[in-house]
């Protein structure tokens, strides 16, 4: 899945395989952050997230999961700093891009010589 976000309604798989984790995982944040998460539904009970929810939904899991944080703690986080997490989130996300080119390089490197 590309990364700009780019259509308006993404499908549970879609989201799930972009944020890295289990549909069923989506569907538990789903009912822990009703205010934040809370993705519309067709006839057929699809759900369907917009781009907001997904980086919403990026920023629970990188602090679920990166963090170390309890639910109760995301909750708070989210309410009061919301902001400043997204931003540690993208700085974090854009070092590790810039450590995979590096290795990238170093590796081109080593193999010619």
């Amino acid at each position: 899945m590309d990364n700009d976000l780019s259509k308006v309604y993404y499908r549970i798989r879609e989201v799930s395989e972009f944020v890295g984790v289990p549909q069923s995982t989506l569907r538990y944040w789903e009912k822990e952050f009703p205010q934040q998460v809370a993705p519309m539904r067709n006839s057929g009970n699809t759900r369907y997230y917009t781009p907001q929810q997904v980086e919403t939904l990026k920023l629970i899991n990188y602090l679920v999961h990166t963090r170390g944080m309890k639910i109760d703690a995301v909750r708070r986080e989210l309410r009061g700093n919301a902001k400043n997490v997204s931003r540690r989130m993208e700085i974090l996300e854009r070092l590790t891009e810039v450590r995979s080119e590096l290795k990238e390089i170093l590796n081109a490197l080593e193999k010619r010589r």
